[in-house]
Formats: structure tokens, C-alpha cells, sequence
């Protein structure tokens, strides 16, 4: 195995590749009790046009949470049951871009491995239990339709992308699962759930060698084909819409503001625009600002204010929001300090603030197993390493962070999601 070490924050991470494909990322820890596993495939939400052997395939929106969900059925029972009666704390999630199992247990970490390695790796599915689980997922769909922090995200996705499957919702619809059959779950394991398609990353007290083992020994032994992906024609820089409005039962209005960004493509550059994006959020709108301030003074924003980069395949976006009476005043204001950022620059003292408390955030997280194990994997997919941020986050310039804000922070590429209270359609 290859040891990869990263000494500017103590951490080593053992790599190997297996002959089927499948990447293997173990980060010792042997100083703790508790290990975890991540076992993750590059198949999410917005993954639902892709060709296989030779044929194009749309599938219904929703078809990789459904997935998710069945994964857990076995021959012998649920998976989840199994993991958890064996001392495993297990579970699974599905994003618009990835699709991850995982579990953490301070004793039988192994065996527990490998049940969790054979029960994503061998699917089981029947008629019935795919017709009763679409009354299951429908009724976590409405739920998500009655939620308006849900609704307000997706309306912020439905103002930025006119194309992109990310503004599609990650369960899909009541009508979108009722196609959903198990033919449609088998075919979509066979084009996404390859080993070469997928990775484990794990964390705790292990030995790498012996974790590589137990994925040759349950794991298929050969790649197979992997699933080539549409996400529809080239974005605009432009947002689509401007402003998207919905009214529900909320008592205060929630609103999502979106700038939207470029491509973060794959490899260093995605890490590097990634932090570059953290960096120039936080110099923008991050507690320690003038903007930030004078909007919590003039009660247009409160504690609930939160904001974040987010990248996914050919899309990338910032995006800002909580309650505000007035949320058109704060993109006005967001948008008025981006383009004096552009035309001053961040303040030298700010930046250098900055830098030490995004840098102090990641390294906090190293604390945390899943952290890790997550961020590796979706680090992966992306072209890079997680443990890679140490070195990149110090090598960043603050013009790069101005350079962003002056190119992403402008009326053209901004969308505005409100939820207003009261009942009723679309504004």
C-alpha cells in the first residue's frame, strides 16, 4: 500500500487500488477504540441520464435515494438490523452526487465490514418490496414538500440552473417514484455500484493490509463498465430566474440567496476553488464583516444566518440565507459590498483573520472519524486528496478571493428563493 503523509497536520493515510477498480483509503488511528467505515458510489440524485454499454438510459427522478433505501434488504433479513445487533451504529445517505453506507463500532469492526461490503455489492430486490417501500419514500417526499427550509433550498436551485439536474429534488416526486421498478434498481446497481466506481474509506483502529483483504475477499474481482453521465446542455453564466417565491405556513419570512459559479471541474483546481470560495464567503458576509454587522444591527438578518460553497459535477454556487423581513434588501446589500470588494479589496487584517479561522475549522474536523471518511470520499471523486486542504488553504492569495467575488457576486448570476408566510401558490 502507499503511505501518503501530511505532516503540516499530523496525519498519514495508507492508498491502495485493487485489481477490480475499487479505491481503499485507510487513515490509522490507533490510539482510539472506535473505527468507521465509509463505503460510498459516485451515483446520486441528479445522475439520471447515462449511457451503458452502448445505450442511453433516463430514469425517473429519485431512483438513487430508492436505491438506497432497498440496499439495505438481504436474502437473510435487513442489513441494518443485522449491523446493528452486531454492536455497528449503521447508515446510509443520498446527495444529488454521491450515495454512501456507513457504520462506526468499537468491537467487531471486521465482520461488521464485511457484511457492510456484501450487502452494497450484492443487490436483492423483489416486486413486493419495491411496490411497498414507494408508499415509504412518497410519504418522506410530502414531508419534504412541507418543509420550508427544503422548499426554499430547491427554489434557490430552480432561480440558478435552467439545465443541471441539481435543481431536481434527490427523492424525486410521488409521481417520478410510482415508475420506479425493480428492473430500474437492478440496472442502475449495475451501472454505478462497480467497484471502479465506488470507494471505502475508513478510520480507527485498523490494520489497512487487513481492510484491503476483506474488500478482495467479498468484492467482486473484476471491474466492469462504467456508466458514462449527462447533465444536459453547458450552463449560462446567468442565473435562470431571478426571483422564485412560494408561500407557506412560516411566521417569519425564510429566504435562499445563490450567486452562481463555474464548473469546478476535477483534480486540484476543485479543492482550490473550493476553498477560494469558503475564503471569499467569509470575507463577504462572515460574522467578523461590516456587511454582516450592519445587517444583524438593522434586523435583516439574525443568529439563524448561515452560508456556504457548494460544488457538484459542471455546477457550483455560494449560497446565503435564514429568516429576514426584508430579504431583497439583503441581496441588494450582498450585493453592494461584493462590488466595492471588487473595486477596494478585502481589508489585509480581515483576510489574514480569515484564513486562520477556515484553516482552524478543518483542521477541527479532523477530530471527527465520519468527517474524514466522507470528505476523503467526496475528495476522491472530486480528483483529490481531503488531507490536500493544509497545503492548498496556505497557499491561497487574497486577490484570488477578490477575483472570485468580482466575478461571481453580480446581479446577473444571483437568484433569490423566498418562502412568505400565508398559504398559497407561487408568487
Amino acid at each position: 500500500m502507499e503511505l501518503k503523509t501530511f505532516p503540516q497536520i499530523g496525519e498519514k493515510m495508507y492508498c491502495q487500488v485493487l485489481e477490480n477498480g475499487l479505491h481503499v483509503f485507510v487513515v490509522p488511528k490507533p490510539e482510539f477504540q472506535k473505527s468507521y467505515a465509509f463505503f460510498a458510489t459516485k451515483y446520486g440524485g441528479m445522475d439520471m441520464r447515462f449511457c451503458l454499454d452502448g445505450t442511453w438510459h433516463d430514469t425517473p427522478a429519485g431512483v438513487a435515494h430508492y436505491l438506497e433505501h432497498k440496499m439495505f434488504d438481504t436474502q437473510d433479513g435487513n442489513a441494518l438490523q443485522i449491523l446493528a445487533e452486531n454492536g455497528a451504529s449503521p447508515n446510509a445517505f443520498t446527495s444529488s452526487a454521491i450515495t454512501g453506507y456507513y457504520f462506526e463500532s468499537t468491537e467487531k469492526f471486521e465482520e461488521n465490514l464485511k457484511i457492510l461490503l456484501s450487502f452494497v455489492s450484492i443487490p436483492w430486490f423483489t416486486k413486493e418490496s419495491v411496490d411497498k417501500e414507494q408508499g415509504i419514500i412518497g410519504q418522506e417526499i410530502r414531508m419534504g414538500e412541507d418543509d420550508p427550509d427544503n422548499q426554499v433550498l430547491y427554489g434557490l436551485m430552480e432561480g440558478l440552473y435552467r439545465y443541471n439536474p441539481i435543481q431536481v429534488p434527490i427523492a424525486g416526486t410521488v409521481e417520478s417514484i410510482s415508475h420506479i421498478t425493480a428492473e430500474t434498481l437492478y440496472a442502475c446497481h449495475k451501472a454505478f455500484y462497480d467497484p471502479a466506481n465506488m470507494v471505502l474509506c475508513v478510520a480507527g483502529n485498523v490494520d489497512p493490509q487487513q481492510i484491503c483483504d476483506l474488500a478482495r475477499e467479498i468484492l467482486p474481482k473484476q471491474a466492469g463498465p462504467i456508466a458514462e453521465k449527462d447533465y444536459g446542455p453547458a450552463e449560462e453564466p446567468q442565473a435562470a430566474k431571478p426571483l422564485v417565491e412560494r408561500h407557506m405556513s412560516v411566521s417569519t419570512p425564510i429566504f435562499q440567496l445563490g450567486f452562481k459559479g463555474d464548473d469546478p471541474g476535477a483534480g486540484p483546481g476543485a479543492l482550490r476553488q473550493q476553498l477560494t470560495a469558503q475564503l471569499a464567503l467569509e470575507a463577504l458576509l462572515g460574522n467578523s464583516t461590516p456587511l454582516y454587522a450592519r445587517l444583524y444591527r438593522e434586523g435583516l438578518i439574525n443568529q439563524n444566518f448561515l452560508y456556504d460553497y457548494e460544488g457538484y459535477p459542471a455546477c457550483s454556487f455560494l449560497a446565503a440565507g435564514g429568516e429576514s423581513r426584508d430579504p431583497a434588501a439583503v441581496r441588494d446589500a450582498v450585493l453592494a459590498e461584493g462590488a466595492r470588494i471588487g473595486a477596494q479589496g478585502i481589508d489585509p487584517q480581515l483576510w489574514e483573520r480569515i484564513k486562520k479561522g477556515v484553516y482552524g475549522g478543518k483542521v477541527r474536523g479532523l477530530n471527527s472519524f465520519e468527517n474524514i471518511c466522507v470528505s476523503q470520499a467526496q475528495a476522491y471523486f472530486a480528483g483529490h486528496d481531503f488531507f490536500d486542504f493544509a497545503q492548498c488553504c496556505a497557499s491561497i492569495e487574497k486577490s484570488e478571493a477578490e477575483a472570485l467575488i468580482a466575478a461571481w457576486v453580480r446581479e446577473e448570476r444571483a437568484a433569490l428563493s423566498v418562502i412568505w408566510p400565508g398559504e398559497g401558490a407561487e408568487g
